[in-house]
């Protein structure tokens, strides 16, 4: 898996969101952020994601849908529950994941980060694929990237976001990437 001058992951299937931006003059890329995403709550494998983050989510689909209506997020990537890597937006943009977020004092942390959302949910344990995709994808990132901090939603946005919660293996996910 190797990062193209482009910003894109070989391997990713891209799917381009208008969720994103330019990031300011001279952002260095210097934090991962993880997440975790289902749509509908709970239940894995639809296209519900994908719609969301491309703006085409049909809010009449299902009851939760409607507190969505006129959100506008991305993430860099998904990992589904099968280890398939979709991307959304090129590293080299600001994708909207984060929302208000600060991290180590600084605050906008989509300006100097990139994310990925793991299909999931806080208190169901994520898929061995999952954490495969996401060791190989960590160190494709960390070779071009200057990333030196990897945190959780719940680290960049206390109080308001909990993901990706605790099913989240950290101890197995930073022993899988020190090797």
């Amino acid at each position: 898996m190797i990062v193209d001058a482009g910003g894109c992951v070989s391997g990713a299937r891209f799917l381009a969101s208008d969720n994103c931006d330019e990031r300011p003059s001279g952002s260095v890329i210097d934090l991962l952020v993880i997440h975790n995403i289902s749509l509908p709550p709970g239940e894995f494998g639809g296209d519900g994601i994908e719609r969301l983050f491309l703006n085409t989510l049909d809010y009449g689909a299902h009851p939760y849908y409607q507190a969505l209506c006129g959100l506008r997020v991305s993430a860099h990537f998904l990992v589904r529950r099968d280890g398939e890597i979709l991307q959304f937006v090129s590293c080299s943009k600001r994708a909207w994941h984060a929302g208000l977020s600060v991290w180590r004092g600084r605050e906008g942390c989509n300006d100097f980060s990139i994310g990925i959302e793991l299909e999931g949910v806080d208190d169901l344990p994520y898929a061995q694929a999952q954490y495969a995709m996401l060791e190989r994808l960590t160190r494709a990132l960390r070779a071009v990237y200057p990333i030196v901090d990897i945190a959780g939603h719940c680290d960049i946005a206390p109080g308001r976001k909990t993901d990706p919660g605790s099913s989240f293996d950290w101890e197995r996910f930073r022993a899988s990437i020190a090797r």
